[in-house]
């Protein structure tokens, strides 16, 4: 008995009626009943072959504010979704009933015509990876705005899945800054305010016994990036010390960040500003109109007089404040470079990283001598050591005394910190490197220099270093950062009391920067 051969592709049910049709006609050893059952198996087995998962990462993601990210998505089997849809959207947006685009693949390319215009010039998929089912998305410069649940979409012809990403945004903003609103209500107006935090902040007033103040309701509101701005107001009255505290909180995911601001107000302000108000209801009160109306105006110009100089003296002690860290910087530096580099450079040390401390996202050379970011993170053992949320890493060796100093190439990079912590720094948290945490380190991020103080200085550099000294005096409680290559001072942490040992530190920026850092032997010259 000869046996019907069955196409298999495009055209298989058209191409197998034929076959039905031509046996039928001349050998009738096959009825349509057996054609059709047959092609029905033929489709539910093309249906099955293209059946596809779609997996994304089973935790979210935590993102760090101007940070480029990548949202792992891909598919199982790892077949081309090159002629698929790629479809990544937004889900459960505040104030909205519908989901919203980030990004659309179809028909071999990207297309834009209804990408939210936020994500506008931010998202790319890898294209030489969608062969092998890779359906990532790189985001790049994170704002506030992009908090929330992503879902990854994919279409072929016959079949879709999605997998939904839950991203969280991380943005230290500015210290509370306190200023003085002038008389209300029978006391004195103080205002805080904060920019730049995500998620939102909490903040409340305090005495000088640290009893929180009655305050009206906070402020909020968001700035064009979705960074939350927050202000709150209290009314004061006379005290014994008359000091009070603006106190932020911000509650993440596994810990709490705070900040405080200590705002101290002379008892003659207050005072002042109580008599002057019952005069001038006196006044309006026993006076003609004319009279009332100069009182008036007299009261104003001379509220405003206080004011002005209340202001012109808060300016004056901030100036006092960054002159005196100016001279500081000024009694390590003379008119003729840097002569005392070359001492300090006898105090160097051999340094290579350790990788029991890198995070999953780096990649070191064989000799630990280099560090860079990568695109994937490394299936890497936990242990208590390792950073787990930012990119850091620490040197193999600690010091807990004398002198030591080691130099780290970072030419061709748009982003780095260097400097020293404690052994103690906590290493699976989001921290504020600052010398509280135990870091004393200066940074390059977004073309400006500056040190990590509380509040941070911003560094005015002749020249952009291409390589960086890193010189630490245990005893003296001294870090200092050196431009190698113009031979000049950048910065000094002074007068620290160091109780542990100390490690160098390092962080190599995020994604697009992929030159490396690299520890250099003292005394040779690129």
């Amino acid at each position: 008995m000869n046996l019907i051969s069955f196409p298999t592709g495009q055209r298989a049910l058209s191409q197998t009626l034929l076959n039905c049709d031509l046996h039928e006609s001349n050998q009738m050893m096959w009825t349509w009943t057996d054609c059709l059952c047959v092609n029905l198996l033929l489709l539910l087995q093309r249906a099955g072959s293209e059946k596809f998962e779609v997996l994304g990462p089973t935790r979210a993601i935590v993102a760090v504010a101007g940070d480029d990210i990548i949202l792992p998505c891909y598919i199982k089997p790892n077949i081309s979704v090159e002629d698929m849809r790629v479809d990544w959207f937004r889900v459960n947006l505040p104030d909205t009933q519908s989901n919203i685009r980030v990004h659309l693949y179809q028909d071999g390319r990207d297309k834009y015509h209804d990408q939210i215009l936020s994500y506008r010039g931010r998202t790319s998929l890898f294209k030489e990876e969608l062969k092998k089912g890779n359906t990532s998305l790189k985001l790049t410069r994170v704002q506030g705005t992009d908090d929330g649940r992503y879902k990854c979409l994919v279409e072929s012809k016959t079949h879709y899945d999605d997998s939904t990403i839950q991203v969280y945004v991380r943005a230290i903003g500015s210290k509370p800054e306190v200023s003085i609103e002038g008389q209300k209500e029978g006391g004195m107006a103080l205002l805080c305010v904060t920019k730049g935090w995500f998620p939102e902040p909490e903040l409340e007033w305090l005495d000088s016994e640290g009893v929180t103040l009655s305050a009206g309701p906070s402020e909020t509101d968001r700035d064009y990036e979705g960074f939350y701005v927050v202000k709150l107001k209290t009314i004061i009255k006379e005290t014994d010390i008359n000091r009070f505290t603006c106190r932020l909180r911000q509650r993440q995911q596994h810990e709490v960040i705070k900040m405080e601001t200590e705002f101290h107000i002379p008892s003659e302000l207050i005072l002042v500003h109580t008599e002057t108000w019952k005069v001038a209801l006196a006044v309006i009160v026993s006076l003609v109109i004319v009279l009332v109306a100069i009182s008036a105006f007299s009261v104003w110009w001379w509220k405003k007089q206080v004011k002005d100089e209340l202001r012109l003296e808060l300016k004056k002690n901030l100036i006092t404040r960054r002159l005196k860290i100016l001279a500081d910087q000024l009694d390590l530096v003379n008119m003729n470079g840097c002569p005392e580099l070359e001492t300090i450079r006898k105090h160097a040390v051999d340094v290579t990283l350790d990788p029991d401390t890198a995070h999953p996202r780096l990649i070191l050379s064989e000799d630990r001598k280099q560090v860079r970011y990568g695109d994937i993170k490394q299936n890497l053992p936990d242990n208590p050591k390792r950073f787990d949320i930012v990119p850091y890493v620490l040197g193999k060796e600690g010091f807990s005394s004398g002198r030591f100093y080691y130099e780290v190439q970072v030419k061709g990079k748009n982003g780095w910190t260097l400097g020293v912590a404690r052994e103690s720094i906590n290493r699976k948290k989001y921290i504020y490197l600052k010398p509280e945490n135990g870091c004393w380190t200066v940074w390059l991020r977004h073309e400006e220099y500056k040190a990590f103080t509380d509040p941070s200085v911003v560094l005015s550099l002749r020249e952009k270093p291409q390589k960086v000294g890193v010189f630490v005096d245990y005893e003296k409680g001294q870090v200092s950062f050196y431009n190698v290559e113009a031979r000049s001072h950048i910065y000094s942490f002074t007068g620290y009391t160091f109780t542990e040992k100390l490690y160098p530190f390092f962080y190599s920026g995020a994604t697009g920067n992929s030159a490396p850092q690299v520890i250099t032997p003292v005394g040779v010259t690129d």
